[in-house]
């Protein structure tokens, strides 16, 4: 785990460490990949089919990757944000949380399902049938639902997920963009409830990824009208309050030794859950749901035993490309379905069937870095440098220009305010260029030296400017599905 310096809370509460949680961030591929070979176990070839059985649940049950990244997202989310939304609700912050993670989600999102739109057309267009995608209800292809879904809200008013999404997957991203939505006003609840004692803490995170691992334990499948909410709002609830624990617990050796013993216990617990749940009934073994929370806040607080390979710069860098991977896929894989069945490729050629299976499972990792390293995060990039310079030019706007030499404090103290509302732009990780306090005050004597460094400041213009998108660019952003 990797963390930056500490920081006092607004209300004064015990230092929160800011930053990147590496070992969290690798856990991302972990939930990525569980996702992928889910999806990848429905290809129509035999050994495929052999492989997925051998492994049984570990892989047929891999759509619980999905409610993973709904808790790993709120951990990360809270981590990053709840002190900044919490205490109370401010339009101009709301909208920058908004804008990052639109910056975040929605550049690489709108060039992969536009892509595939066009594939579907194309399907709709030359092939004899109505049967366009491998859904088990057939997408409608309308300008209303491309609408939609470019501004990711298909699932809003959909209580299935069957079709209601190009590529399928993206339901979760339609799902976890309106967790975002409510951030803002549910971090008023959240911040308030930080000071509850740990237990307290503790069992209602847990408490609240129980509706979802009783429809497991009851009927084998969370599918019921509007589940999708349940998932989203309970799963990121429950990321939240497992923050709220690791933020209250000491940062001594005791809880890092346990918290360690605890992340090497609870994926082994999770893998025989879902194993042991599997012979009690089909899909019973889902109720292991329960420990997400605690896997991520033993992640969060351990510093040996699995978070070692997961803070590795190669699973660092797979939990980065993991949101690209996650959209890719599916394109990938129906348009090498459509061709295996097109050509009846199973059948006629089956060693080339095989061989392509293993080379476009490879190549959706490949796609994804390209996708990550061209699109992903050069448009975030450029998006935040837009929000951040966009900030800056309103707070700089000078009023009018006082004439008294006793307006000389006000007008420091006004340009203090207005490079901090500027730099509130930019996360937390970089705290350098918070500016310092005024150690001397102005007199008729004394010049305001505070006030006389900041308008100094303010003409070389390119040179801040410069130094603001360099902040910018160094700062690590929440990656979030």
């Amino acid at each position: 785990m990797t963390k930056a310096g500490p920081r006092a809370t607004p209300s004064g509460d015990q230092p929160v460490p800011v930053g990147e949680f590496r070992s969290l961030t690798g856990l991302r591929i972990v939930a990525a990949v569980w996702v992928v070979l889910f999806h990848f176990h429905f290809s129509p070839l035999q050994r495929v089919a052999d492989v997925a059985a051998f492994f049984g649940p570990l892989i047929t049950q891999g759509a619980l990757g999905v409610d993973l990244f709904f808790v790993l997202s709120g951990f990360v989310i809270a981590h990053t944000y709840l002190d900044k939304l919490g205490p109370r609700l401010r339009p101009g912050a709301t909208a920058r949380f908004v804008w990052a993670r639109a910056s975040r989600m929605w550049p690489v999102y709108v060039l992969v399902f536009n892509l595939f739109g066009l594939w579907l057309v194309a399907r709709l267009v030359f092939s004899s049938g109505t049967f366009i995608s491998y859904q088990s209800v057939q997408p409608v292809v309308s300008f209303g639902q491309w609408l939609q879904q470019l501004l990711m809200v298909q699932m809003w008013n959909n209580p299935f997920l069957d079709g209601a999404s190009w590529v399928g997957p993206t339901w979760s991203l339609s799902a976890e963009w309106l967790a975002y939505v409510l951030f803002p006003v549910t971090a008023l609840v959240f911040f308030r409830m930080r000071n509850l004692p740990v237990v307290v803490l503790a069992l209602s995170s847990l408490a609240l990824m129980t509706p979802i691992a009783w429809a497991y334990l009851s009927t084998g499948s969370p599918y019921y009208p509007w589940s999708w909410v349940v998932r989203v709002l309970c799963g990121f609830g429950a990321g939240v309050l497992a923050y709220l624990v690791v933020r209250r617990l000491r940062d001594g050796e005791p809880v890092r030794r346990r918290a360690s013993v605890l992340a090497a216990a609870v994926p082994l617990a999770i893998a025989v859950g879902l194993v042991a749940g599997e012979v009690a009934g089909p899909g019973r073994g889902g109720v292991v749901i329960v420990l997400f929370p605690v896997l991520v806040a033993a992640l969060a607080l351990a510093d040996r035993g699995p978070v070692m390979v997961l803070a590795q710069p190669w699973a660092v860098h797979g939990g980065r490309i993991s949101f690209s991977l996650y959209l890719v896929h599916i394109p990938i894989f129906e348009v090498w379905w459509t061709f295996l069945s097109h050509f009846d490729v199973a059948r006629s050629h089956p060693v080339l069937a095989y061989v392509s299976a293993v080379v476009v499972l490879l190549s959706t990792l490949a796609v994804a870095a390209v996708a990550y390293r061209f699109v992903e995060e050069p448009a975030r990039r450029r998006m935040r440098r837009v929000q951040l310079l966009t900030a800056r030019r309103r707070a700089v706007r000078r009023p009018d220009t006082p004439t008294a030499s006793d307006d000389r404090p006000v007008r420091a103290r006004e340009l203090v305010a207005a490079h901090r509302a500027a730099y509130d732009a930019v996360p937390e990780a970089e705290p350098a260029f918070v500016p310092p306090e005024p150690r001397h005050a102005a007199s008729s004597e004394r010049q305001p030296t505070l006030a006389a460094a900041l308008v100094h400041a303010q003409r070389r213009r390119p040179a801040h400017r410069a130094e603001l998108v360099a902040a910018l660019d160094r700062a690590e952003d929440v990656r979030g599905i």
